[in-house]
């Protein structure tokens, strides 16, 4: 079986084949700094995550760039009501974004380009599509790219652009907007007060101003392949399934009429939204749960990235309270059995945990392999479970191979149970509950010691009796 992913270009799975062999080009979407990232978006920032792992896994070396979108409608907008200056504005969304991050385990990008820093090249692109004719510059100083010549137009997103309102103006000037209003995009939009307000203007050959949402990842994106390789064409393209259009369709329109490229990444990938009880996740639902959020409530970032990779990237998740809590469950399952392969074994034959590595390896790589299937690359964990708690069961030794292939798939996905925050005060209580239950058990007061369980366990605590006395842990 060969590496292959869904190309939301062709509508189909096909073979993935780099540009260069050994090696990848990757531009994911990175966040809006303008208020912290909600869960939804690390829904598509984790299954990029497993992407770059699993290509790293693969073998490739991956140049994965992230950019950072800190000037655009929303963040100038929020600068003028927070009173800030932009870059004051931005960088405290930016530092959390990183922060949840690193609890989430995202791997860091191999760069993470500000937009506020990749003005000159923006710049330069604008100009380089002045030149050739495909922008324009309007009354009011801004600039446009003019979708009509450039015939290859909605391609990505199947749009028939003759279907399309064209409006009064002809032109769109948002950031962001809806499928029927798809004109001629703004590329460089002339300095209004509110942006010098902010620090968002920059002088520029065809009019002080500050650039276009699109414009930016194009510039950024061009801007490092060609400085880190050489080269014009990206290898994989992802973001969020709401990002084909407008966003990414713009992108590829001023990228190839800029480099003169038939295409501007070879795959497009996108994943599906996130949602709560049925309902995409947005601040104008009223139903926005952060990372941080999490973090706070002491959730284990495993349980957060198993329950998101149990749904394929392409399919809609629903996020519950409950499906939470079993994710939650399942990760102290796979925690217990990474213990058992850490002690000893018995001395017996090892052939069957043996077979359940190699198992466990050639499920997983099918799974991923096949447009990053992560559903069944969790089933092959588990099945891996099943059928080494039975072979230690029956007294098996506990080879190298079965350790070796374990930690291999638990890495990729990185649903090893962590280290969850303990507050000092309930983990004293906790302490001092198990003495007295110890007590209350050589004592033969079974029922006083059954209560003392219950009790802790009410706050969130689960309790293991082992040979050398009780283990807790956070539920």
């Amino acid at each position: 079986m060969t590496l292959r992913f869904y190309n939301t270009l062709t509508r189909q799975v096909d073979p993935f084949v780099p540009r260069t062999p050994g090696r990848v080009s990757m531009y994911t979407c990175g966040p809006t700094v303008y208020n912290y990232a909600h869960i939804g978006n690390f829904r598509t920032f984790l299954f990029e995550d497993l992407l770059r792992r699993w290509l790293e896994a693969s073998g490739f070396e991956v140049l994965h760039v992230m950019n950072l979108t800190d000037v655009d409608d929303k963040t100038i907008k929020g600068a003028r009501a927070a009173g800030k200056k932009l870059v004051q504005h931005t960088k405290a969304f930016a530092d959390a974004f990183f922060e949840d991050c690193t609890y989430l385990r995202i791997r860091p990008a191999s760069e993470y380009p500000r937009a506020t820093d990749y003005i000159a090249p923006m710049i330069a692109l604008v100009e380089g599509l002045l030149a050739t004719g495909v922008a324009y510059q309007s009354d009011d100083g801004s600039v446009y790219f003019a979708i009509a010549k450039f015939p290859a137009y909605g391609r990505l997103s199947r749009l028939d652009t003759r279907e399309l309102k064209s409006g009064a103006s002809g032109r769109v000037s948002a950031d962001e907007y809806a499928k029927e209003d798809a004109r001629d995009f703004v590329l460089w939009k002339a300095a209004q007060p509110d942006d010098e307000e902010v620090g968002a203007a920059w002088d520029a050959p065809f009019g002080r101003g500050r650039p276009g949402w699109h414009l930016e990842c194009s510039a950024m994106a061009l801007d490092i392949l060609g400085r880190k390789w050489g080269e014009k064409v990206l290898d994989i393209h992802a973001g969020g399934v709401d990002l084909t259009f407008p966003h990414h369709e713009d992108e590829i329109a001023q990228s190839c009429a800029f480099t003169g490229e038939k295409e501007f990444a070879r795959v497009w990938m996108h994943g599906e939204f996130l949602t709560m009880s049925g309902t995409k996740m947005s601040k104008r639902f009223g139903n926005i749960l952060t990372a941080r959020d999490l973090a706070e409530q002491g959730i284990d970032a495993a349980a957060v990235r198993l329950l998101i990779f149990q749904t394929h990237y392409r399919q809609p998740l629903d996020f519950t309270d409950e499906s939470l809590a079993a994710a939650g469950q399942a990760v102290r399952r796979l925690a217990a059995f990474t213990e058992r392969l850490a002690g000893p074994g018995r001395g017996g034959d090892d052939s069957a945990l043996s077979a359940a590595a190699a198992d466990l390896r050639r499920d997983f790589t099918e799974a991923l392999d096949d447009d990053l299937n992560a559903p069944r690359a969790v089933a092959a964990l588990f099945d891996c479970v099943t059928a080494g708690n039975r072979a230690l069961d029956g007294g098996a030794a506990i080879g190298a191979a079965v350790r070796s292939a374990w930690a291999w798939a638990i890495e990729v996905l990185d649903v090893g149970q962590g280290v969850t925050k303990v507050d000092a005060d309930l983990a004293g209580w906790v302490e001092a509950k198990l003495a007295e239950r110890v007590t209350a058990r050589q004592a033969r007061d079974f029922a006083r010691a059954d209560a003392i369980r219950k009790e802790v366990e009410g706050r969130g605590v689960e309790v293991e009796d082992t040979a050398q006395g009780p283990k807790w842990r956070l539920r």
